[in-house]
């Protein structure tokens, strides 16, 4: 394999071919950190305008660390993968504390921070600093899986090591920034996952999964198994014209964001009593017969969700001492205020339009 041929025909059509996307007008760690954590599972085109607004609103790493979390979770809303808007911050909070507030360049304490994996460490070394780690996302493995006609499936944790080991020897030491978003580029525009446009490639010389007609045969995966579902029953408390949300704990499934009271309620008989009830246990309050307003679906990363949303008139009771952490009655026309994570926002145009109709 002509390594070095390899390396300078993937420049020479970066260069060519390369996307103007808003985090490569720069080499600040903090701005190039802030775009490889929004990239992960995420298109580019939904990436673009989150970043832009989230520089906007927190243009360094003292910024965002004196930021309420909730500010940045609304700022998030909708981008998805919470936790990484989480780690953000609380990195950032370290590195003001702790690293005299410059984005750290040595790979060590780099990678002691909050939601920094290997993946997101090479990106900002190699991009921010030229240092020579060579990155391995999904793209990535895509490319090599084909060039190198490697058996190894792509959804496989143990064999990450083997398209790391090929990266590594890849990898274009004098431009690593350059090569390592070459590759991430070609993955994403010509060797895709599906109908790859392989005439338009720089290594049709080369390809080897090209030449033997398995194209559409990598890279191999292991079939993954289907996400389970589960029945939530949502309760919309309605007082005096103020519908009571309750925020989720700061770990766990869709932390620190806001929704109406709920539980899972999987084969539920009667889910519009169950949602009465549900309401009086979790935060003491008494309501007239919920009226259903909708049912709605939303995947997450490892189960689909389906919703019923029930509107519940408040008849007396107090929010209980030791119900949530954290409530709050809002108007309406301050829903937009909380980040909420998605089944909620699904659910809430038919909440409005009950709520203009009384």
């Amino acid at each position: 394999m002509d390594w070095d041929g390899l390396r300078r025909e993937l420049g020479d059509w970066y260069e060519r071919v390369r996307r103007d996307l808003p985090w490569r007008r720069t080499r600040d760690p903090y701005a190039i950190w802030v775009s490889e954590v929004m990239l992960q599972q995420t298109r580019v085109k939904t990436v673009i305008p989150y970043y832009e607004r989230f520089l906007e609103r927190f243009p360094d790493v003292a910024v965002l660390a004196g930021a309420d979390l909730q500010a940045v979770y609304k700022l998030w809303e909708g981008l998805g993968y919470y936790s990484r808007a989480r780690h953000l911050h609380a990195a950032a909070g370290m590195i003001m504390a702790q690293m005299g507030g410059r984005v750290p360049s040595d790979p060590q304490v780099l990678r002691r921070l909050p939601g920094i994996g290997d993946y997101i460490a090479a990106a900002v070394l190699s991009i921010a600093f030229d240092q020579p780690f060579a990155v391995v996302d999904g793209n990535v493995k895509r490319v090599l899986a084909r060039v190198f006609l490697m058996e190894t499936p792509v959804n496989h944790p143990p064999g990450h090591a083997r398209f790391q080991t090929v990266a590594d020897r890849l990898l274009d030491r004098e431009q690593p920034g350059r090569h390592n978003q070459a590759l991430m580029e070609l993955g994403a525009l010509v060797c895709t996952p599906k109908r790859p446009l392989c005439p338009q490639c720089p290594w049709t010389a080369h390809c080897r999964a090209l030449q033997s007609g398995a194209v559409p045969d990598f890279p191999r995966r292991v079939k993954p198994r289907r996400p389970g579902e589960q029945f939530w029953v949502a309760g919309a408390v309605l007082k005096k014209g103020r519908l009571l949300l309750t925020r989720r704990p700061d770990r766990g499934l869709l932390a620190g964001l806001w929704e109406f009271p709920c539980d899972r309620m999987d084969g539920a008989a009667d889910p519009a009593a169950d949602c009465a009830a549900m309401v009086r246990r979790q935060v003491g309050l008494h309501c007239a017969p919920p009226q259903h307003l909708v049912t709605v679906r939303h995947a997450y990363t490892h189960f689909k969700l389906r919703m019923a949303l029930y509107l519940c008139p408040w008849q007396g009771g107090r929010v209980r001492l030791d119900g949530p952490d954290h409530f709050d009655w809002v108007r309406p026309d301050q829903l937009d205020r909380l980040p909420l994570h998605g089944a909620v926002h699904k659910a809430l145009p038919a909440l409005l339009q009950a709520l203009r109709g009384q």
